[in-house]
């Protein structure tokens, strides 16, 4: 894995050197984007909308905007001799808490932790620590020159660092438009709701979930590439029924779940095929 950090964690008095490496990847299937007469990839530079030009990166300068076309300007060498204090310190674990108490919104992104030269033995004992006592560790640390709040918890056999949001990052709930105000829920619904919670209730396997849009997009990527018979379409899912009686979506829903018939017949599927033939210099359409 690529190290994409290098430092020290400590608490207590006890320092481990480590590496940090990024846990997870982004997946998405990146397209670009050609001028349609020529199949050329389009360029996009930098122009200053007041002199009329293209800009180049050794003319651009940072700033903060603190109102209206009134900026503060920022030197490079200001910002990295900024960066390079707070990157300096060691990755100090402030507290300890329990993983519950905090909420997934505040959760970012997912580091493994390896250690360092000479740093095995402190690192197996942090990891032994937070095992035992079942508590994760809250930290500052300094990535990508932002300083960012962490846990430091154990995955597996490693040590995980998971950035996580600062309080003022979370937007807060009451903002959220049209939430229902808390309202009487009916018994049998809410029993109804429960069974079919419980009837959909099983074990996370991670591997069972599996993302059919970017496997299909890369199957229709290869085929096109090889110049073969694509068929776009096929059968077409139903549109959901405009339910209006609650009780009656989630009796059914339940009726599902335990693999019963419907009781009303579904509509049936309707197909549409549209074959489209690819070639180097042509293309065929037919349906």
């Amino acid at each position: 894995m690529h190290t994409m950090w290098k430092g020290t964690i400590s608490f207590g008095l006890v320092n481990i050197p480590v590496k940090m490496h990024a846990a997870t990847e982004n997946k998405d299937i990146k397209l670009r984007q050609l001028h349609k007469k020529c199949k050329t990839p389009i360029k996009y530079e930098k122009t200053c909308p007041n002199c009329d030009e293209a800009v180049k990166n050794e003319d651009i300068v940072k700033a903060y905007e603190y109102a209206q076309n009134k900026f503060v300007i920022l030197d490079d060498e200001e910002l990295e001799a900024l960066k390079k204090e707070q990157e300096g310190k060691a990755v100090e674990i402030i507290d300890f808490v329990k993983l519950e108490e905090i909420d997934p919104i505040y959760f970012e992104k997912s580091y493994y932790l390896s250690p360092n030269e000479g740093g095995a033995k402190a690192y197996a004992l942090l990891r032994a620590a937070l095992m035992d006592t079942g508590k994760i560790g809250i930290a500052k640390m300094m990535i990508r020159s932002k300083e960012q709040l962490a846990v430091i918890r154990v995955y597996k056999d490693a040590i995980v660092v998971e950035t996580i949001h600062y309080p003022d990052e979370v937007r807060a709930v009451d903002e959220v438009p049209n939430v229902p105000s808390k309202e009487a829920v009916g018994k049998k619904e809410l029993d109804t709701a429960k069974l079919l919670v419980d009837q959909l209730t099983t074990e996370f396997e991670p591997e069972k979930y599996k993302d059919d849009y970017r496997t299909a997009l890369m199957e229709l990527i290869e085929t096109k590439k090889n110049n073969e018979e694509v068929e776009v379409g096929g059968e077409t899912k139903t549109k959901p029924d405009n339910v209006i009686n609650l009780m009656d979506a989630l009796q059914e829903s339940l009726n599902r779940a335990k693999g019963e018939k419907p009781k009303t017949k579904p509509k049936k599927k309707t197909t549409s095929k549209k074959t489209i033939k690819t070639t180097a210099k042509k293309k065929e359409v037919t349906s």
